[in-house]
């Protein structure tokens, strides 16, 4: 009995050594990063692919930009997937393809030289996918890179992403059939109809595909690819958890070419990116009305910095889809070096709700902006009109900060445009230089405590 016993004890101790070498073998396998910011932030998880690879090559691609890669990609990422993980190799030359969806522990690896040429037949995207459309949840075309729930993820390497454009440019308009397929898509998430019930990719609603769209999913590296072009949004993490973009360089100047857009995602670092973009630059987001209140996830803890940004409508910009609310954002050490309508844009309107607060700007300069520092709580575009506000929801804003700025020339330093209903408070405006102001210096409505310490300019043009 005492020797069953003893070799009872002895199994339950070899099991525990073996849980904890296993747990300690897991931990492994990612490196952390320490951000530093003005708010508590959990350091960021990058993976280590196991170290297998698997030439897309080996499944019957073939470079050229003629033949069809979409099959050999797609059995590359799932025995990669299968093997445990690893990496996806993309050799140097250019490979045709549709969409490419990704798989939990693999790293799609652009080689340099290696061009992926994204097809622009939009049949090529069907069936349709989970995806978002402009802060509403929906099912439509496939994104040109997509991931749905994935775990450990990456696009690396120095090759390029480059999309054919002409098959998606009829769509960069809006005509009737599409405005009224946006109708359709507002009213159904304002009336919570079940998000696999929403089907877009249908008729003449012609919503373009994003170029990369990651949606739920955990520990996203992207890594030093070039991006020339997109039919949409270009990078978009949705309700994703722990992401890295470094050393990106984008550049996109068709319809609603927003660079990066983190939507109620959590735990981001982005540094040392380029973007020149048709739209918003870096943009943080958190969903549209009543689809977001469902959905209930601010995006938080986001770092960005050491980026440059040559031309966009935003350097920063928040919202104005944010109703699941927008905190704890920090940009620093970065630079406009062309031109952008604003420096720092929050926007939202009655009908988001949500929160913004926690946002910081810090040791950042640029050359040419419509405004250096704006807050706008009447930002509707077309949908003004087009639909009707199902329920009124008014956005607190608070704790706003913006110190060691510059630019050489702007129309305004800053102006602030609360809503009487809730204003606008504890603005922090802090050693902000511009050098030739043009239309006017400030203005504020519907505010609070706008805080201003050194505010300084050179010359004025009106």
């Amino acid at each position: 009995m005492k020797k069953r016993l003893n070799l009872i004890c002895a199994l339950f101790c070899t099991m525990i050594a073996l849980h904890a070498s296993a747990a300690k073998n897991r931990e492994a396998q990612y490196i952390t990063h320490s951000v530093q910011a003005p708010f508590s932030m959990e350091p960021i998880k990058e993976y280590i692919f196991p170290d297998k690879q698997f030439p897309i090559t080996k499944y019957g691609a073939k470079a050229g930009g003629e033949y069809s890669n979409t099959k050999a990609i797609s059995k590359a990422i799932k025995a990669c997937n299968k093997a445990g993980g690893g990496t996806v190799i993309v050799p140097k030359g250019e490979w045709l393809t549709g969409p490419i969806h990704l798989m939990s522990n693999v790293n799609l690896h652009l080689d340099e030289g290696a061009v992926l040429i994204f097809s622009d037949n939009y049949m090529e995207y069907l069936p349709a996918v989970q995806t978002s459309w402009e802060g509403l949840e929906c099912f439509n075309y496939s994104p040109l890179i997509y991931g749905f729930a994935c775990e450990n993820i990456a696009i690396t390497g120095t090759g390029k992403l480059q999309p054919r454009i002409k098959g998606w440019s009829p769509w960069f308009k809006r005509p009737k059939a599409h405005l009224e397929a946006s109708k359709q898509l507002y009213t159904w998430g304002s009336t919570d109809v079940p998000v696999e019930q929403r089907q877009m990719a249908v008729g003449e609603n012609n919503m373009r595909p994003h170029l990369i769209h990651l949606n739920r999913c955990k520990n996203i590296l992207l890594d030093s690819f070039h991006i020339n072009g997109s039919p949409f949004w270009t990078i978009h993490l949705f309700l994703c958890d722990g992401g890295i973009a470094r050393n990106l360089k984008v550049y996109a100047h068709n319809h609603n070419n927003d660079g990066i857009d983190l939507e109620m995602t959590r735990n981001v670092l982005v540094e040392k990116c380029q973007f020149d973009q048709g739209d918003d630059a870096i943009v943080i987001k958190s969903g549209r009305n009543r689809d977001a209140w469902r959905i209930n996830q601010p995006t938080e803890n986001v770092v960005i910095r050491d980026c440059k940004v040559v031309k966009g409508h935003c350097f920063l910009g928040i919202g104005s889809e944010m109703s699941g609310g927008v905190r704890n954002i920090y940009m620093e050490n970065c630079e406009a070096t062309d031109s952008v309508f604003r420096m720092m844009y929050l926007k939202t309107n009655h009908r988001r709700g949500g929160f913004i607060h926690h946002i910081y700007m810090k040791n950042c300069k640029g050359t040419c902006a419509g405004r250096m520092f704006e807050i706008d709580t009447d930002v509707l575009y077309q949908w003004k009109d087009l639909v009707p506000t199902y329920e009124t929801r008014i956005t607190p804003i608070h704790d706003i900060f913006m110190e060691d700025c510059e630019m050489k020339r702007a129309d305004a330093i800053y102006e602030i445009k609360g809503d009487a209903r809730k204003p606008i408070r504890d603005i922090y405006l802090k050693n902000l230089k511009v050098g030739l102001v043009h239309k006017f210096i400030n203005k504020s409505s519907n505010t609070f405590y706008i805080h201003t310490e050194n505010i300084t300019y050179d010359k004025t043009g009106f």
